[in-house]
């Protein structure tokens, strides 16, 4: 009994005979494989594909300058967005953003617009403006498509805002309106400055004017004095000369002794001796001739006799003789006599006076004070050579300095000018700089450090909305539920009659003979869903009516294919056909997540999926944006209508000679 209990029993037995049962036994068992691990695999993980989302990069910025730096904050954002492969981003124009966004190339689009910059820039002036980036979505497209680019919206805009950002925004905002006023005290220093320079460039061009002629004067006093100086020289080898032999004679006549008074006595018998002589040479009636010889003769006597007194008479004789000469007297002629009997009774006068001007020489003379002052005269004259010399070296000098301080003022006024430009254009630049920044107001302030903070934003718009989540997911659920419905209809009724066959109609007019009644249905459940989802659960599609039809469509079209798996594969395999298929098509469609997300072989059905063109179709009939993707899904939707009825109308014509298999099925259901 309990060997009776285990045993597999003759039911399952029976799928172990033939090659169709065992397939047929395999599916059962590999059935919930397909709606379980393969749903999961080909959803495992979405949010991590991202990056595979075909999105549009649009860079509008025209950029901008700040402080006079030139600033393209949109190729750096652009850039970023590209480096940073969280998106799959194609850098495209605006319209071949728009065509791309509205037709399904793309999923969303990410555009910067023309006064990025700018506003990125905005801050340091007295209007501070967030930076937007602009998203475009189309829930057309996909709605978690629209959702998944909303997500990453948000992680753009935080790497956005850490590109640009800066740190220590309230230091620097506090810090501007100082740094601006400090820039104002500043200019006025520097205009300030200006000025002074420009009086100490004045004075240095008089400076300069006035060490050219100080120099011009210098040169004309050394000239002067050059001659000065050969002047006094010469001035000293004179009175040298001069003074030499005189010096001599006082030296000589200080050592004879000698006073006035004999010097008196000496020149009265001097005097009545050139009276005697004269009268006695005008008794004697010589003739001037020889009057001369023999006064020549006697005073050469004199001046050779050994006697030392005696030779100083004969120099002192013949001194007087030349000064007789050298006044017109001379002592051979007769007037000459007579003029040297007056001049000696005058010297005898002026000599016999103690107070005469002759009387008082003489004595000095005699006592030392003649010598001293020709001595003293001599010095002096030697002293002033020495001195002009000097004064001609000193001016020498002077002059060189002179000319190093004119060409150093001419040096100086043209620094001066030069400082006096670069003071006027500091001051020009700092007041320049200052005008540049701002002085804010606390309100300002904090408007300043808001954007700081946060200097892009987010202008998110689509230009198809779904209105709510369900709106956005209804394309998807609306043809799955109408193809269980087919799949319920084929249940219920018989995909092919087999008495039309065996009375031999004709194939297609038995395939349609088992298709309008189903078709009646499938109209009859299109009609209730979409009711009731519009009355009862408020979808409000774009286009309702036709809504109705497309989906009246993709229900006939549904209902021709399981009818033609029914028809090909028999009713029990023709159903667990309908079933993986039914799979299939839910990972490959694109109806929840973008189908660039899901696995690589889901991937390559998603074009051939007949449930992906009912979603395209009802997605744009449902949220709007008609475009070519209706026409496309309606065309697709009609071939496989068509190829349907084709193979079911094949099956029957197949079916019309009976075999084993038919008469005795392998499997049924």
């Amino acid at each position: 009994m309990v060997l009776a209990g285990m045993s597999l029993g003759t039911d399952l037995k029976r799928y172990s005979r033939g090659l169709m049962p065992r397939i047929a036994l395999v599916t059962i068992i590999l059935m919930p494989l397909l709606y379980g691990a393969m749903y999961l695999w080909a959803f495992w993980n979405p949010f991590a594909e991202v990056n595979k989302v075909p999105v549009a990069l649009v860079n509008e910025d025209r950029g901008a300058q700040a402080q006079g730096q030139p600033v393209r904050a949109g190729d750096e954002v652009a850039r970023a967005l590209i480096d940073s492969g969280q998106l799959d981003l194609t850098e495209v124009s605006a319209a071949e953003a728009a065509d791309g966004v509205a037709g399904g190339r793309y999923y969303f689009s990410i555009t910067l617009p023309e006064d990025f910059s700018e506003r990125v820039s905005s801050p340091a002036g007295p209007d501070p403006q967030q930076a937007q980036i602009r998203f475009t979505f189309n829930d057309a497209n996909n709605y978690l498509g629209t959702v998944i680019g909303q997500n990453a919206s948000r992680e753009i805009l935080n790497q956005v805002n850490a590109t640009i950002a800066e740190r220590g925004i309230g230091t620097v905002v506090n810090g501007l309106g100082d740094a601006g006023r400090g820039l104002d005290q500043a200019a006025d220093g520097a205009q300030q400055l200006a000025g002074g320079i420009v009086t100490a460039d004045d004075g240095a061009r008089k400076l300069a004017g006035g060490a050219d002629t100080l120099e011009s004067g210098l040169r004309s006093a050394q000239s002067g004095s050059a001659q000065l100086s050969a002047g006094t020289r010469r001035l000293a080898g004179a009175v040298d000369t001069a003074t030499g032999p005189l010096l001599e004679f006082l030296d000589r006549v200080g050592g004879l002794g000698l006073n006035p008074d004999e010097v008196a006595g000496a020149a009265q018998h001097l005097s009545g001796a050139v009276r005697s002589t004269t009268d006695r040479i005008a008794a004697l009636n010589v003739n001037s001739a020889q009057a001369a010889a023999i006064v020549d003769q006697t005073v050469g006597f004199l001046q050779s006799n050994p006697d030392p007194a005696v030779r100083d008479a004969g120099n002192a004789l013949a001194g007087a003789q030349r000064l007789l000469r050298a006044q017109g007297i001379d002592p051979a002629t007769d007037d000459g006599l007579i003029k040297l009997r007056d001049s000696a009774s005058r010297l005898e006068t002026e000599l016999g006076d103690p107070n005469s001007k002759l009387r008082t020489f003489l004595t000095r003379s005699l006592n030392g004070g003649l010598r001293a002052d020709v001595a003293s005269l001599r010095d002096g004259v030697d002293q002033l050579d020495s001195g002009a010399h000097r004064l001609d070296a000193g001016l020498v000098q002077l002059a060189a300095g002179g000319e190093q301080l004119s060409s150093g003022a001419h040096q100086l006024a043209d620094g001066t000018g030069k400082l006096a430009a670069g003071g006027q254009e500091l001051a020009t630049k700092l007041r320049e700089g200052a005008t540049q920044i701002p002085s804010w107001n606390p309100q300002q302030r904090t408007a300043v450090a808001r954007t700081l903070a946060a200097p892009t934003g987010l202008d998110l718009r689509n230009t198809h909305p779904a209105a709510t989540f369900g709106t956005g997911f209804a394309p998807f659920f609306m043809p799955l539920a109408l193809f269980i419905g087919a799949l319920i209809v084929w249940m219920l009724l018989t995909p092919l009659q087999s008495r039309p066959i065996v009375n031999g109609l004709g194939a297609l007019r038995v395939v349609l003979a088992s298709y309008w009644p189903g078709l009646l249905i499938v109209t009859c459940q299109v009609v209730v869903m979409y009711a009731v989802v519009h009355f009862g659960v408020g979808l409000h599609a774009e286009y309702p009516v036709a809504t109705v039809a497309f989906l009246v469509l993709v229900a006939g079209a549904f209902l021709a294919l399981i009818q033609a798996f029914n028809a090909l594969f028999g009713v029990a395999v023709g159903r667990v056909v309908t079933l993986a298929f039914l799979m299939l098509q839910l990972v490959s469609a694109g109806g929840i997540y973008p189908v660039e997300t899901t696995a690589k072989p889901f991937q390559i059905l998603h074009p051939f999926d007949p449930m992906t063109y009912a979603v395209n179709g009802l997605r744009q009939l449902t949220v709007g944006g008609v475009d070519a993707r209706l026409w496309t899904a309606i065309a697709v939707l009609s071939a496989v209508l068509a190829a349907s009825l084709a193979a079911s109308s094949w099956a029957a014509r197949r079916n019309r000679q009976y075999t084993m298999e038919q008469l005795h099925p392998p499997i049924e259901v």
